[in-house]
């Protein structure tokens, strides 16, 4: 019989779901724009199966996909699991039988060399199939409506990493797909591939370089001239798994690096700036204004993951672990190494950065991001404490302006998504759409809010009758690319 551990992670709104199905015509409070067409694509960490070892962290779920498809005034919900080679593997056995969180050391012996990949991290649209991706792991390709797993890709063998990142950036003119694999040639390994896929499907663009160190590499950022990628010490080492320690761990005693490539370059005019120690993950955006290089990222003092530890043993520090909207500046056209500038951009804490993707690679003005508001009142129930995400933040860094709009004392908001208003190019036209966290009624809501007056709270509220697991990252589609794939 199943159990999962009486742990946190595995209990009350963590508690795993496991479920697949659909809810057609969601009930609605307020109303829904009926000329958005498309669909919001989210995922979340749901282990099929207990865990192997009798524990392990958040992020090594499987990817249960949600898709929410607007139409007509309408809301549909289908929710589906990313069938991973894992996943089937571990459902012909009737148990788990991969191990801890990227650690192939721990994992059962009849499934040695298989790809270990979950599809839990991010859910993209391109062409005209949307797909699943884990950052250790190619692409999963998926159909869009149906949510039907086709298996992973490589783009007819142009797409020789081994490895795919869960963050892939669209070039807004060109719709072309920017994207990268760090551990390229196997675990651990320093190596990054970074390419450019049209959108016929046809490899653009394709780079091979060495990074500084082994590091988790989330995310990076495009400029209309470079592809910018921060190394930041969340690192690991075969010592690690060995020992049965976390993947990785963070070490405060490293510098961080900034690599800066020339898109189009081959990878050997990679080069790479350096400054002192800190934490970044997520990046809002990058552009370039000529030489100088600029990268907005949620930058705190000290790790924000508790569950990679310190690798020197210093406990977690919430207060430092605090990330404030940053810009960091590089000038390809001097003669150092050293960043140009860093410059905190507002005082609002959070994290989940968000633009108007029309506007990646370029100057852009508007942002949002999940942010915490320590002033509000917290009255969650079942032990559930910290406040990250009780609130939806919006910037502009043209005024410095920040706006928010609370959650609730019993909710949190999961990662905010940017639909454009059908038939607008103004950038922030348009409205957010973000799940939301009842906890006191172990449900969840799906808002959308005018995307530049978020503090008069949801136009329109989809109230759904279940409890979607607190979710990585997700994007909105538009119904061109659904109605491709129905063709």
């Amino acid at each position: 019989m199943s159990k999962f551990p009486d742990l946190p992670i595995y209990q009350g709104f963590n508690m795993p779901g496991r479920y697949e199905g659909e809810i057609l015509d969601l009930e609605v409070e307020g109303d829904i724009p009926t000329d958005l067409d498309g669909a919001f694509y989210r995922v979340a960490p749901d282990p099929a199966f207990p865990p192997l070892h009798g524990t392990d962290i958040y992020f090594n779920g499987d990817g249960h996909i949600s898709s929410f498809r607007f139409k007509n005034g309408k809301v549909d919900y289908r929710g589906r699991f990313a069938m991973t080679d894992k996943l089937k593997l571990e459902r012909g056995a009737g148990r788990a039988l991969f191990g801890a969180y990227r650690n192939p050391l721990s994992d059962d012996p009849s499934v040695k060399g298989k790809i270990r990949g979950t599809g839990n991290t991010n859910i993209v649209g391109f062409g005209d199939k949307v797909y699943a991706l884990k950052e250790d792991s190619p692409a999963l390709a998926m159909n869009p409506i149906t949510l039907e797993t086709y298996g992973y890709t490589d783009w007819d063998g142009q797409v020789t990493s081994e490895t795919f990142t869960a963050h892939p950036k669209f070039d807004p003119e060109t719709g072309d797909m920017c994207c990268f694999g760090y551990a390229a040639k196997g675990l651990l390994t320093r190596d990054l591939a970074y390419y450019e896929i049209g959108t016929d499907g046809k490899k653009k663009r394709e780079a091979w370089f060495e990074l500084p160190y082994y590091c988790m590499m989330h995310d990076f950022g495009v400029t209309k001239d470079y592809a910018v990628f921060h190394v930041v010490p969340i690192i690991g080492n075969w010592e690690r798994l060995e020992q049965g320690k976390p993947h990785f761990g963070f070490d405060t005693t490293m510098p961080i690096y900034l690599g800066i490539l020339p898109r189009g370059d081959d990878g050997k005019g990679v080069r790479w700036f350096r400054s002192d120690n800190c934490f970044a993950s997520h990046v809002m955006n990058a552009f370039n204004d000529g030489t100088k290089v600029y990268f907005d990222t949620p930058m705190s003092k000290n790790n924000m993951f508790p569950f990679f530890p310190d690798v020197h043993g210093a406990p977690f520090d919430p207060k430092a672990a605090e990330g404030h909207m940053t810009r960091w500046c590089v000038d390809m056209g001097s003669n150092t190494d050293q960043f140009e500038s860093i410059e905190q951009l507002n005082n609002m804490v959070g994290e989940f950065p968000r633009i108007d993707d029309r506007y990646n690679a370029m100057p852009y003005r508007y942002g949002w991001m999940l942010a915490t508001d320590p002033t509000k009142p917290w009255e969650v129930p079942g032990g559930i404490t910290g406040r990250l995400g009780n609130a939806l933040g919006f910037m502009d860094h043209a005024t410095g302006k920040t706006d928010s709009y609370w959650a609730g004392s019993t909710s949190t908001f999961q990662e905010p998504a940017f639909i454009p208003r059908p038939g607008s190019t103004a950038e922030g036209d348009g409205y957010i759409v973000v799940l939301v966290n009842r906890f006191s009624e172990m449900r969840s809501d799906l808002l959308l809010l005018d995307a530049m007056r978020i503090s008069e709270g949801p136009i329109a509220t989809v109230r759904l009758p279940l409890r979607l697991r607190g979710g990585l990252h997700g994007n909105w589609v538009p119904g061109s690319l659904i109605d491709k794939a129905a063709a």
